[in-house]
């Protein structure tokens, strides 16, 4: 082979190369960014990545811990709530020990790794934003939840 097409054959693979991994990494930036909440609900056991539940009405709610068939998820995985209100989680008792995380590198709330059912974890939300969550033995299986505090 001359030199001359052993460059060219040589530049069209890196070209190929560079094209290739462009394609993957905008592919995945645009899965990671799409849908509410940044992506985060994508990757959430039992919930569809549009799935929110207003409960902005209510003082306090609900959120059941270890549903769906293996019981790794919350349930509801997301809800909007107003300012003031109470999110108490509860153990179902199924899928093993969980935990309530919030997902930031100083959290805002941590429950103890409990499996019992009827164990409950409350916090009360003041501050607008979104708070996500996690069960820290279960996140790589999809155990992720959001809490959206509604400004009024």
């Amino acid at each position: 082979m001359n030199t001359a097409t052993r460059r060219q054959l040589l530049s069209g693979i890196g070209a190929t190369a560079v094209v290739g991994v462009a394609g993957c990494t905008s592919q995945g930036a645009e899965t990671a960014e799409s849908g509410p909440y940044d992506g985060v609900l994508r990757r959430a056991n039992n919930v569809d990545a549009e799935s929110v539940t207003d409960r902005t009405d209510a003082e306090s709610v609900t959120v059941a811990v270890g549903v769906g068939e293996q019981g790794f998820a919350f349930d509801p995985a997301a809800v909007q709530v107003s300012p003031g209100t109470t999110v108490t989680w509860e153990w179902t008792g199924k899928g093993g020990g969980h935990n309530v995380v919030a997902d930031a590198e100083d959290p805002a709330f941590v429950s103890e790794l409990r499996a019992e059912a009827g164990y409950t974890f409350e916090h009360t939300f003041t501050d607008p934003g979104v708070y996500t969550y996690y069960c820290s033995p279960h996140r790589g299986y999809g155990m992720i939840g959001v809490v959206e505090v509604i400004a009024e």
